[in-house]
């Protein structure tokens, strides 16, 4: 993974709210979890080969 799929200072605005930080490891593997679920879903829907939109049934 090359570059951050979640929005940084969102996921550390609620991290903070809760009174703690989050270390560059946190987002850095969220981001690659982020990465995955987003692989799985399109492997989902091209093995399918029905539909050309991801939706949140193709979620797993």
């Amino acid at each position: 993974m090359s570059e951050i799929l979640v929005v940084v200072s969102k996921i550390k605005k609620m991290v903070k709210e809760q009174g703690l930080r989050t270390g560059e490891d946190y987002i850095t593997n969220l981001s690659a979890k982020v990465e995955g679920m987003i692989k799985q879903s399109v492997e989902k829907v091209k093995s399918e080969g029905k539909k050309k939109t991801l939706g949140a049934e193709d979620l797993l």
